[in-house]
């Protein structure tokens, strides 16, 4: 077993359950860690045999464009694709991060964070 993490991935996009939110936008972050067998690809040196990361960022900035009102909607979104899309996926872990939310207080970002196996 091995893991693959894709980190700190910078997206602008437009979430949140306030018509403003969706209107103006925010600066997010995103994490994604998937657990994989990479025993394979360690002896293959085959990238059709691990987790691509170039295939998670892209479907990172995918469902972080579509606007949803939750970001726990857009971390399963992506969970989803992830499972659906890269077969050896054993274990993925998601987490969203807005940064300076709109809350009324001086806040650094609010965090979600979804797991999930198969």
């Amino acid at each position: 077993m091995g893991k693959v993490r894709v980190s700190n991935i910078k997206v602008y996009a437009n979430h949140g359950c306030l018509k403003e939110e969706t209107i103006i936008g925010s600066d997010y972050q995103v994490n994604v860690e998937v657990d994989a067998d990479l025993k394979k690809a360690s002896q293959t040196d085959e990238l059709s045999e691990t987790v691509d990361y170039v295939h998670i960022n892209h479907i990172v900035k995918e469902e972080m464009s579509i606007p949803s009102k939750l970001l726990e909607h857009v971390a399963q979104r992506i969970l989803n694709r992830i499972f659906s899309e890269i077969p050896i996926a054993k274990k993925v872990k998601v987490a969203v991060s807005k940064i300076n939310p709109p809350i009324g207080g001086d806040v650094q970002e609010v965090t979600i964070i979804l797991k999930s196996k198969r």
